[in-house]
């Protein structure tokens, strides 16, 4: 076993048996995490949810009236519903190099290794400190890092970067997509099939829709805009749910469906979902002929911005050199908490240990040899952070 994935590896098989799956409370967690701070009298605060069921955690190693480093990750994990393991998703296993278990790579990882460097961090006395963010409820929309940074900003002092452990291969990210999700339920009128020209068909409308969504996302594939440096190179609009109909001789009164766009952070979101809408106003004008209470009806599920960090940034540059890593700076279609970091005017990366391609599959996993090179990142971190001439 490599000397610095065993050192956070205790931790980190702490934090995969806290079943932290979003639609459960992470308190366990962050009472682990608490406890763990005030052993070493390191100050935090927690900004909870509306009914105090989830927290946010932020701690301070070090000079709280400085500008400092993030070191930020989320606590919650995706369902393992359906999903065939080869071993207990949260009682995690070691085998062939491998740590296995539902959150080792998205994203408990980095954090047992943050707190795994803690001492170390406190030990080198750092003129400008080092702070922990650790979210709920990102898997679920990026909710809970939004209370979080509200706090941060009424500090008299914001951060000067952020590091979001996201899994990367421990390469350095500087910009990824948005995300709007939508929720879109159809009202129609209900009536027997033989007698089509009293009803509204829900389902039919609603297939509509769906198809003029399509043909948007296939215009936009052809014609952009388009970043090569994404995969793919252009914003994307999906369907993925519809539910409608109870029996096939009845005109259905009711159809539900949700569809994203995961957009460029160029691009924004809001012109294609008024493309979407506008199109639905000519469909309701033919629903109301028949019945005036017909219609479309919209919910924003999640919604996150894009991050697209400028390459002149100083965090890029400081993370790639203590990684000596000299590669352009990828970009990435999924989403993380680094637009939020972004739009509080704070400058940030995505960087962290394990492969995308592991999260949130059966049998998720993270490399030992990642976790090693992740703490031999912060420690080059906490080196580059001391005074000058400092070992």
């Amino acid at each position: 076993m490599m000397k610095q994935a065993s050192e956070a590896l205790e931790i980190l098989f702490d934090l995969i048996r806290f079943d932290t799956t979003s639609r459960r409370s992470n308190l366990e967690l962050i009472d682990y995490v608490r406890a763990f701070l005030e052993r070493r009298d390191i100050p935090h605060d927690l900004t909870w949810n509306e009914d105090r069921s989830k927290a946010n955690l932020f701690a301070t190693l070090g000079e709280e009236r400085a500008p400092g480093i993030v070191l930020s990750g989320h606590t919650d994990v995706v369902p393992v519903d359906g999903q065939e393991w080869s071993s207990d998703p949260f009682e995690p296993e070691v085998r062939n190099g491998r740590l296995y278990g539902r959150g080792s790579c998205d994203m408990k990882g980095f954090i047992a290794m943050c707190l795994a460097k803690a001492d170390d961090i406190l030990e080198a006395d750092l003129p400008l400190p080092v702070h922990f963010a650790f979210s709920y409820d990102e898997e679920v929309g990026c909710i809970g890092v939004r209370g979080l940074l509200a706090d941060l900003k009424k500090r008299a002092v914001l951060p000067k970067a952020c590091i979001i452990g996201e899994p990367t291969d421990m390469s350095v990210i500087r910009a990824h997509k948005g995300m709007l999700f939508k929720r879109c339920t159809v009202h129609g009128r209900s009536a027997h099939s033989s007698l089509v020209h009293l009803g509204v068909n829900a389902v039919a409308r609603a297939a509509r829709a769906i198809a003029h969504i399509e043909d948007i996302g296939e215009r936009i594939r052809r014609e952009g805009p388009f970043d090569d440096q994404f995969d793919p190179p252009h914003t994307t609009l999906h369907c993925g749910v519809i539910h409608g109909g109870t029996a096939n001789n009845i005109i259905p009164d009711r159809c539900q469906f949700d569809f994203e766009i995961r957009n460029l952070p160029d691009q924004p979101t809001l012109p294609l979902f008024e493309e979407v809408t506008a199109y639905t106003r000519e469909l309701e004008r033919e629903m109301h002929a028949v019945d005036e209470t017909t219609g479309f009806e919209w919910q924003t599920l999640a919604e996150y911005p894009g991050m697209n960090t400028s390459p002149e940034e100083p965090v890029v540059d400081m993370v790639s050199r203590l990684l000596d890593d000299y590669r352009m700076p990828g970009k990435v279609s999924y989403g993380t908490e680094g637009g939020h970091f972004q739009a509080a005017d704070i400058p940030t990366v995505i960087c962290g240990p394990g492969s995308i391609e592991q999260a949130h599959k059966p049998d998720e996993f993270v490399e030992l040899a990642q976790l090693d090179r992740c703490g031999a990142f912060i420690d080059a971190l906490i080196r580059d952070m001391g005074p000058p001439g400092a070992p």
